[in-house]
């Protein structure tokens, strides 16, 4: 055997520092001390003869070697990880970890699980906000729930895909901005504050091209509000602010209640894909596929 691998505790500290880029992170999530951090590092490019780790101020990067050096191990850990799960099956009660944007989760996701536990009170659910694509092997996500302008998303090796259908895109306000502002046709949004989201997948622009009215112009003038996620522009909608252009499945039960108005049944030419993505041999498979049921028979 390669007498290098008996630095493979070494090896999964380094995995994590590098991933982290952070000592300090790194020891939390191996639970042990920022000193064990640094002396196993130190110990590795010893045994290595190779420098990892440069520190540019206050922060660590990654010299080319710890570049390759990372793709190695966090490769190798997948599969690990991987047949470990192949071979170990647990029961239907536990865990399970779920990351989606931050948007879905605070809209839909968080409002609607009660539903889940009416049937599955065993399931305890750990619910995950963020607007990367998480890798859920290394960060111990049992499903991710995606979004996507494209109808092909590319699924990394070893781990299942499933299309859950797609959401369109509507402007929306309060009831009351509607009212005050006369809106009864698109080109009355030319006095309105316009909410525009910093990611211009979907933007005010396309969607008045769409309708044969030119985008650029209107958008040219204010007043307008630029935010960073739908549901920001969701709540500046529903207090008044303004219009948004937001996804029907996160503003539908406010719709219902009364609390937010559709303006028109004109849906935005970009249209969001929705896939599911889950690791078929985890050992929590059984779970999983419960969560994937309820989430298939509830999504708008």
């Amino acid at each position: 055997m390669d007498k290098r691998l008996r630095h493979l505790s070494a090896l999964r500290c380094f995995e994590s520092a590098a991933r982290l880029q952070s000592y300090t992170q790194a020891a939390l999530e191996l639970n042990i001390t920022q000193a064990a951090v640094s002396q196993q590092m130190r110990q590795l490019e010893n045994a290595l003869a190779v420098k990892l780790f440069v520190r540019k101020g206050r922060n660590m990067h990654l010299t080319e070697a710890g570049e390759v050096l990372l793709m190695s191990t966090q490769s190798a850990f997948k599969r690990i990880i991987g047949g470990l799960n192949q071979i170990q099956t647990q029961e239907l009660a536990g865990s399970l970890t779920i990351t989606s944007t931050q948007s879905f989760c605070s809209l839909w996701l968080m409002p609607n699980l009660s539903s889940f536990y009416e049937s599955h009170d065993d399931i305890q659910i750990r619910v995950l906000g963020s607007n990367r694509f998480e890798d859920i092997r290394l960060n111990h996500i049992d499903i991710a729930i995606r979004f996507s302008t494209k109808r092909e998303l590319a699924c990394p090796a070893g781990l299942e895909q499933l299309y859950l259908g797609e959401d369109s895109n509507y402007p929306v306000c309060s009831p009351s901005y509607k009212e005050a502002l006369h809106i009864e046709s698109p080109s009355d949004l030319a006095r309105c504050n316009l909410i525009h989201h910093d990611d211009d997948k979907v933007s005010w622009e396309q969607w008045f091209e769409s309708q044969g009215i030119c985008g650029s112009s209107i958008c040219a003038k204010g007043p307008h509000t630029r935010v960073s996620s739908n549901d920001m522009a969701l709540s500046a909608a529903l207090k008044g602010q303004g219009v948004a252009i937001v996804s029907k499945e996160l503003f539908l039960d406010f719709q219902q209640a009364g609390l937010i108005v559709q303006l028109f049944d004109i849906p935005h030419p970009v249209v969001w894909q929705r896939y599911v993505l889950f690791d078929p041999y985890s050992p929590k498979r059984a779970r999983i596929q419960v969560f994937i049921d309820w989430l298939i028979n509830h999504l708008p």
